[in-house]
């Protein structure tokens, strides 16, 4: 996916948009490590403030969880509200 610096969406949000339905596909499993915000920057092409703004946005709807010192993982079930 390229984003559309022209487009209405701001680049983060259609960042987002492409991860969430990367995650509703089952490309992106439950328990599976969201791709590093490195990762994200390369492949997207878009400043490390802005993936960060994206992997938020995911974290705030509940599909995603940060383990401490581990990563970001899509959420698998309700023990990562223990984490």
């Amino acid at each position: 996916m390229e984003v559309d610096y022209d487009a209405e969406l701001p680049p983060y949000l259609q960042v987002a948009a492409d991860l969430r339905r990367r995650i509703a596909s089952g490309e992106l499993r439950p328990g599976a490590r969201v791709p590093s915000i490195t990762y994200i920057m390369e492949t997207y092409g878009i400043a490390r403030n802005t993936a960060r703004r994206a992997v938020q946005v995911l974290t705030d709807e509940g599909l995603v969880v940060v383990r401490q010192g581990w990563g970001t993982f899509v959420r698998s079930d309700e023990a990562d509200d223990e984490s």
